[in-house]
């Protein structure tokens, strides 16, 4: 187990692989990355939002209900308006590895080094 983690990658049974894939799909839309992008930096209403991603509101709100029902937004009533803000820090933590890793293979670099395939292929005695 690491960094909290209760399972490991190598330990994923298929159902519990098939509901890491619909998570996953929060990240499957351009407009789904550009909102999470921008509550990362904290709580918006949809209009804040839907200005700052150049959407309509209520398509800004469809995609809201989408990341609601996959965990990674949440919603919180202020006076008549709702602020949304990413659901925890792991949501934030996975945005940020995903920009990561884009940015890497667009750049042709690799994220393993000769030493850590090394050590990966090296038995333990």
């Amino acid at each position: 187990m690491t960094r909290g983690h209760l399972r490991t990658a190598d330990q994923l049974d298929a159902p519990f692989a098939l509901s890491v894939a619909a998570t996953m799909q929060a990240l499957a839309t351009a407009s789904r990355v550009r909102i999470l992008g921008r509550l990362r930096s904290g709580p918006l209403s949809v209009g804040e939002l839907a200005h700052a991603v150049e959407m309509d509101p209520s398509a800004v709100s469809q995609q809201l209900r989408v990341l609601r029902h996959l965990g990674f937004v949440v919603g919180r009533r202020e006076g008549r308006r709702v602020l949304y803000d990413l659901h925890d820090d792991h949501v934030a933590d996975l945005l940020d590895e995903a920009i990561s890793h884009v940015e890497h293979v667009q750049l042709g670099l690799s994220g393993r080094t000769q030493a850590t395939r090394r050590a990966r292929s090296t038995p333990v005695s």
